[in-house]
C-alpha cells in the first residue's frame, strides 16, 4: 500500500525559493536600459509609468519592445511627447526661452541639464533622445501616435519629420520600426472593450448565475420526487429547446438571404476581433443550424434504441433521489471541494508567476556601427573601464531581457514541470477526497438495513473523517497514477508546440498517435480510480485491491453498465445541457435587448456575447457541481447494488439490502424479511 499523502514538503521548498528569488514586477511594469521599474512605488521611477525609446526606428516589431530587447537607449518617463522637436531646435532656442530645453530635458537620461554641453557632445554620448515625436501610451510604452487622414499615414498632422541630426524621413519610417504595433493595440482595445462590457454588465451576470443555481437546485428537488416525469419532461424540453435553436438559426439565414455582404465566405472573411461581423454572415448560421440539426438527429437516436433501458435507469435516479433526500448536506460538499481546488490553483500560479520572474537581468553591448563585441553579455558597472569601449567608443551596454546562466537558472523550466506536477497531484488528491467522502455517505445509505434508521447520525462527517483517517495513503497513490498521465500529456502538448515549425512527418505523426493514446489513458484511468474510491469507502481495501475488484466486478456486469450506469449519465447530460441552453437563451434574449420589458435595464455593450459566454460558462459549472453529486450517488449505488447481487441471494443468512422498488424491478425478494 502506498502510505500518507502527496509529498507537498518539497512543492513548498520550491515554492519558497521561487518566491524568494521571483519578483512579479517584472511581467507588470516595464523595464527601462538600467534593469529598473518603470511607475514602481518606492524607487526614483515611481512617478514615471510609461517606457520611453530614444530611436523607436530601431525597433523592428511590437515583439521586440514588449521583451525589452530594441537596441536603443530606453528610460522612464512621466509622460509620452506630444509634439516634434529637435534636440538642436530646443537648445537653439535657450536664448529666447528656456522652456523648450528644460521640457527636451525631462526625455533624457535622468540627472542631464547641463547646458553648457554642445549638441553634437549630447548625441555622441546619447544622453538625449535627437528627437521627440508625438507619441501616446501602449502597453506603458511610448508609441508614435499614428492615425489616417485622407489615406494617409500621419503623426501629428505630419506625413515626414528631421530626425535631429540633418536628415529628412518619412513617418513610415516610424511605421516600420512599431510595424506590428497596430495588431497589439486591436488585440488591447478588444481587452479593454470586454473589461468594460464587464464592468456594466457584472450584476446582471452574478444575477444569470444565481438563476442557474435556483433552477439547478428546483431540478434535483424535484428529482427527488418526480425522477420519472422529470426525466422524460427533460428529454423533451431538451429536443424542443435544440429545435428552437434550429429554428432561430433558420430565420437569421433567411432574412440574411439577398442582403449586401452577407454572402462573404469565413474562409474569405478571416478572423476579426469584432466577433458580431461573422453574424451578418449567412454561412455562420448555416453552420449553426448543421451543427444543431447534427445533434438533435443524434440525440433522437439515442432515444430511440435506448428507450426500453429508460426506465431502468429512472428507477436507478429515484434510489438515488432518495439517497441524497436523506443526506441533504451532500449538495454543500462540492463547495469544499471546490474551494480546496481554487487553493491548489492559487498556490500552483503563484509559484509558476514567481519561477518564472526569478531570472536575473541581462545586459548585452550595443552599438549602430560593426562592432565584434555586439550582442555579447556585459555588465553595467564595470563597461565604461572595459576593452569594449576602446575597440568599439560607440558601444553602450543596454538591459537585453532577464535570463540567467547558474544552476538554478539552466533548471527553471524542469522546476516549471515539477510546479505542474505538484499541481496536477495535489488537485487529483483533492477531488479524490471528495469522491471517497460522497461515495461513503451514500454507500452507508445502501447498506443500512432499514433505511434511514440503520444510517449514521452525520453520514457525510462520519465519511470525511474515515477518508482523512484511514485512506489518504489510497487515494495519494491513485491521484499520482493520475497525475503522471497528465504531466506525460503537458510534455507531450511542449514537445508538439517545440515541433511545430520541423518538416518531419513521422515525428508529427507519432507525436498526434502518443497524444491520443495517453488521451484514452488518462479517461481510462480516471474512469478506474473513481469506481476503486467506491470500493475503498465501502470495504476500506487499499487502491490497488480496490481497482482489480471494482474492474472485476464490472466486468463481470459489463452489460449492466452500458446500459445502466451510462444511460444515467446521458440524462445528466441532458438535464445539464437543458439549464445551460435556458439560462443561456434568456441571457441571449436580455441582452441583445429583446425583451420589451427590460429593453431599458440592459446595459449597453460592446460585444453582447460576453456577459452571454459567460453566463453559460458558469451555469454549465454550476449545474454540473450539483450533477456531479447525483453521478457520485448513482455510480455508488450501483457498484453496491452490484455487489449486493453478487454476495447476498435473498436467504435469511444473506438478505439483500437494496430497496423494495430496486428489488420489485430486479424480481428479487427477501425470504423472511419484511421489504417494506
Amino acid at each position: 500500500t502506498f502510505k500518507g499523502e502527496p509529498p507537498v514538503k518539497p512543492w513548498l521548498s520550491l515554492s519558497s525559493l521561487a518566491w524568494t528569488n521571483g519578483d512579479p514586477r517584472k511581467v507588470i511594469y516595464p523595464t527601462d536600459s538600467r534593469g529598473q521599474f518603470c511607475g514602481q512605488q518606492g524607487t526614483p521611477n515611481e512617478n514615471k509609468p510609461f517606457l520611453f525609446y530614444f530611436n523607436i526606428m530601431k525597433c523592428a516589431s511590437p515583439l521586440v519592445l514588449l521583451e525589452f530587447q530594441c537596441p536603443t537607449t530606453q528610460i522612464c518617463v512621466e509622460k509620452c511627447p506630444e509634439r516634434y522637436l529637435t534636440y538642436l531646435q530646443a537648445y537653439e532656442s535657450r536664448l529666447v526661452s528656456i522652456a523648450d530645453l528644460h521640457y527636451y530635458w525631462q526625455f533624457c537620461v535622468p540627472g542631464f541639464s547641463d547646458m553648457q554641453k554642445s549638441v553634437p557632445e549630447v548625441l555622441r554620448d546619447g544622453v538625449c533622445p535627437a528627437v521627440l515625436t508625438p507619441s501616446k501610451p501602449l502597453s506603458r510604452r511610448c508609441l508614435p501616435a499614428f492615425r489616417t487622414q485622407k489615406g494617409v499615414v500621419v503623426v501629428g498632422n505630419k506625413t515626414s519629420f528631421d530626425d535631429g541630426r540633418g536628415s529628412k524621413h518619412n513617418v513610415t519610417d516610424l511605421l516600420e520600426g512599431a510595424k506590428k504595433a497596430n495588431v497589439v493595440l486591436e488585440a488591447r482595445q478588444l481587452a479593454m472593450k470586454v473589461f468594460e462590457d464587464f464592468t456594466v454588465s457584472w450584476y446582471w451576470i452574478i444575477i444569470g448565475l444565481v438563476i442557474a443555481m435556483v433552477v439547478s437546485l428546483i431540478f434535483i428537488v424535484l428529482l427527488r420526487f418526480l425522477a420519472g416525469i422529470m426525466v422524460w419532461v427533460m428529454i423533451v424540453l431538451v429536443i424542443l429547446v435544440l429545435g428552437y435553436g434550429i429554428f432561430q438559426c433558420y430565420i437569421e439565414y433567411a432574412r440574411l438571404r439577398g442582403e449586401a455582404g452577407s454572402d462573404v465566405s469565413l474562409k474569405d472573411l478571416g478572423f476579426q476581433t469584432d466577433l458580431r461581423v461573422y453574424l451578418h454572415l449567412k454561412q455562420t448560421w448555416l453552420a449553426f443550424m448543421i451543427i444543431l440539426c447534427i445533434v438533435e438527429v443524434i440525440i433522437i437516436l439515442l432515444l430511440i434504441f435506448l428507450r426500453k433501458r429508460i426506465l431502468i435507469a429512472i428507477a436507478l435516479i429515484k434510489e438515488a433521489s432518495r439517497a441524497i433526500g436523506h443526506i441533504m448536506m451532500s449538495l454543500l460538499f462540492p463547495l469544499v471541494t471546490f474551494f480546496l481546488v481554487c487553493l491548489c490553483i492559487a498556490y500552483w500560479a503563484s509559484t509558476a508567476v514567481f519561477l518564472s520572474t526569478s531570472n536575473e537581468a541581462v545586459y548585452k553591448v550595443f552599438n549602430e556601427t560593426a562592432c565584434d563585441y555586439a550582442g555579447n553579455t556585459c555588465k553595467p558597472e564595470t563597461f565604461n573601464t572595459s576593452n569594449v569601449t576602446k575597440v568599439c567608443p560607440d558601444a553602450r551596454c543596454l538591459f537585453a531581457f532577464y535570463g540567467g546562466e547558474t544552476t538554478y537558472h539552466k533548471y527553471l523550466i524542469i522546476f516549471q514541470f515539477y510546479n505542474v506536477f505538484m499541481f496536477f497531484w495535489l488537485a487529483n488528491f483533492t477531488i479524490a477526497l471528495g469522491q471517497v467522502t460522497l461515495a461513503g455517505a451514500f454507500a452507508s445509505y445502501y447498506w443500512a438495513f432499514k433505511k434511514p434508521d440503520d444510517m449514521p447520525a452525520f453520514p457525510i462527517f462520519s465519511s470525511f473523517g474515515r477518508a482523512l483517517r484511514y485512506h489518504t495513503g489510497s487515494l495519494a497513490f491513485g491521484s499520482l497514477i493520475l497525475a503522471i498521465v497528465q504531466i506525460i500529456r503537458v510534455l507531450l502538448e511542449y514537445l508538439d508546440h517545440r515541433l511545430k515549425a520541423a518538416e518531419n512527418r513521422f515525428a508529427k505523426f507519432l507525436l498526434t498517435c502518443l497524444k491520443c493514446c495517453f488521451w484514452c489513458l488518462e479517461k481510462f484511468i480516471k474512469f478506474l480510480n473513481r469506481n476503486a474510491y467506491i470500493m475503498i469507502a465501502v470495504y476500506g481495501t487499499n487502491f490497488c485491491t480496490s481497482a482489480r475488484n471494482a474492474f472485476f466486478l464490472l466486468m463481470r456486469n459489463i452489460i449492466r453498465v452500458a446500459v445502466l450506469d451510462k444511460v444515467t449519465d446521458f440524462l445528466f447530460f441532458l438535464g445539464k445541457l437543458l439549464i445551460v441552453g435556458s439560462v443561456g437563451i434568456l441571457a441571449f434574449f436580455f441582452f441583445t435587448q429583446k425583451i420589451k420589458l427590460v429593453q431599458d435595464v440592459a446595459p449597453p455593450l460592446n460585444y453582447y456575447w460576453v456577459p452571454i459566454l459567460t453566463v453559460i460558462v458558469g451555469s454549465y459549472l454550476i449545474a454540473h457541481g450539483f450533477f456531479s453529486v447525483y453521478g457520485m450517488c448513482v455510480d455508488t449505488l450501483f457498484l453496491c447494488f452490484l455487489e449486493d447481487l453478487e454476495r447476498n441471494d435473498g436467504s435469511t443468512e444473506k438478505p439483500y439490502y437494496m430497496s423494495a422498488d430496486l428489488k420489485e424491478l430486479m424480481k428479487k425478494t427477501n425470504k423472511g424479511h419484511s421489504d417494506a
